[in-house]
């Protein structure tokens, strides 16, 4: 099977990691998962107010996703939605299980996920680089999370869809994992699969995302490398 973009069935499509993008942030980057762009800063841990929403044994991880209204060719309605709320709590939850949040009792940690271009992946492309931006910000962590979806067109299994992609599968499940541990924090299916084809497809997913962690790595090391 030929894709629309030349690339191979299990080749993800050209990743761009990088740390330390936003100078006023406690720790941010900016992944790029070809055509699909997230932006993620990371504030804290800082002082939670109100003081009602303080958490006595644990900081709170707070996280916000907004795709810009620029972001698709079809203008995207500013400010937040249903589907970025739910996107928001997400990216949270694929997040919170790597995250040392006991260290910091009554203390927030603010994560903004701007998605600046959006071709497919962009919860996944937010998880990539939120991870990457907490890591930057010195936030304790247990590994990085790294994020992908895969799929099935035809009858062939396929990682990291396009947008035209989508359209067409048979069925569209992101997943997040921590590398070392091995462990999904986050699988969401939309469509139908035998069991068998989700064991391959899970068995692709884990392989890109290990490629996609090498490069997180990576651009934590170029940039922390800089300031010795």
């Amino acid at each position: 099977m030929k894709r629309e973009d030349g690339r191979k069935p299990h080749e993800l499509r050209p990743v761009e990691i990088k740390a330390g993008v936003l100078p006023r942030a406690t720790g941010s980057a900016l992944v790029k998962m070809g055509k699909t762009h997230a932006l993620v800063a990371v504030y804290g841990p800082r002082s939670l107010h109100p003081r009602h929403l303080q958490l006595s044994d644990k900081a709170l991880l707070q996280t916000n996703y907004t795709m810009m209204s620029f972001s698709t060719t079809e203008r995207v309605r500013p400010g937040y939605s249903r589907r970025s709320i739910e996107i928001s709590k997400v990216i949270k939850d694929a997040l919170g299980p790597v995250v040392y949040a006991e260290e910091f009792p009554k203390a927030t940690i603010d994560v903004y996920i701007d998605i600046i271009q959006a071709d497919a992946g962009t919860r996944t492309a937010a998880i990539n680089a939120a991870s990457v931006a907490l890591a930057d910000a010195g936030v304790p962590m247990r590994d990085l999370v790294t994020a992908v979806a895969v799929g099935k067109i035809e009858d062939q299994f396929v990682v990291d869809l396009t947008g035209k992609e989508e359209e067409v599968t048979k069925c569209d499940m992101p997943i997040a994992y921590v590398p070392r541990g091995k462990k999904i924090t986050l699988l969401q299916l939309d469509g139908d699969v035998s069991h068998e084809d989700f064991k391959e497809l899970l068995k692709l997913a884990t392989k890109a995302c290990e490629t996609i962690y090498e490069k997180q790595r990576q651009a934590l090391i170029e940039k922390w490398s800089k300031r010795l």
